[in-house]
């Protein structure tokens, strides 16, 4: 089952913005470059419609690889949202943590994950759901960052 890990925002970074470069990169054949840069990009109004509503949390586990949440990624996650059928949603199904689609049709709730080596998770009366919030945003890397990275403290070496 894949777990998360919830862990505080620090809003440090709030005001600070990056270049967004005003040509679409295309994911097909090569462009020629423009060298227009756009408005500053705020990665904290983009993560976060409901800042005092929204958390970050590091997942671990491989169940939902088919929606683009890998094991390590770090999703945003937003109380505010209305959690509807379809949604990715981070949940306590009786008392453990999980990130999946929740799925509803009538009356009837489960928990779809998005590898197909798991099962669905079905409600049965007596089971207790408790939806977190609605996942907005994954973040992944693409290269391992030797350095601390967000939301897991770094290797020590060990003293001789």
């Amino acid at each position: 089952m894949t777990r998360i890990t919830p862990f505080s925002i620090s809003t440090d970074w709030a005001g600070f913005t990056l270049p967004l470069f005003a040509c679409v990169v295309p994911a097909g054949f090569p462009s020629p470059a423009d060298d227009h840069l756009d408005a500053p990009l705020n990665l904290h109004e983009l993560l976060f419609a409901h800042p005092a509503s929204t958390f970050l949390a590091r997942v671990t586990g491989d169940s939902m690889n088919g929606a683009g949440i890998r094991h390590n990624d770090i999703i945003a996650v937003d109380r505010a949202l209305e959690p509807a059928d379809g949604c990715i949603v981070v949940a306590v199904l009786d008392g453990e943590h999980t990130v999946k689609r929740l799925r509803r049709e009538g009356t009837q709730t489960w928990l779809e994950p998005e590898n197909p080596r798991y099962p669905v998770i079905r409600l049965h009366e007596g089971s207790e759901l408790i939806v977190f919030g609605v996942v907005t945003h994954v973040i992944h890397a693409f290269r391992e960052k030797r350095s601390r990275v967000l939301g897991q403290v770094p290797n020590q070496r060990r003293r001789a």
